[in-house]
């Protein structure tokens, strides 16, 4: 299990907005695994959101990155959970 006090655990980065809900889903999905994370919240925010496309490649929130890997939105992300391999990526 992903512990967030350990120093050695993932980096997390999530682009949100305020009413998307599948930003909702993946923070509580985070949350759950104890996952500590930085929000970007691009909300009229054109140069966030520009960043964020450039990383991503592409538009829709959310956009995850751990470590520096795009993981993709809340879909990717909780098959990734589904698969077993979250708590892997989370404690790399």
């Amino acid at each position: 299990m992903y512990d967030k006090d350990d120093p050695a655990m993932a980096n997390v980065i999530i682009y949100t907005t305020r009413f998307c809900p599948y930003c909702f889903r993946a923070k509580r999905l985070l949350d759950k695994k104890g996952a500590s994370y930085e929000e970007i919240s691009v909300d009229g925010d054109p140069d966030g959101r520009a960043v964020m496309q450039e990383r991503s490649g592409r538009h829709t929130v959310p956009q995850i990155f751990i470590d520096d890997r795009h993981v993709g939105g809340f879909d990717d992300l909780a098959e990734l959970d589904m698969d077993g391999e979250l708590d892997e990526l989370l404690a790399s």
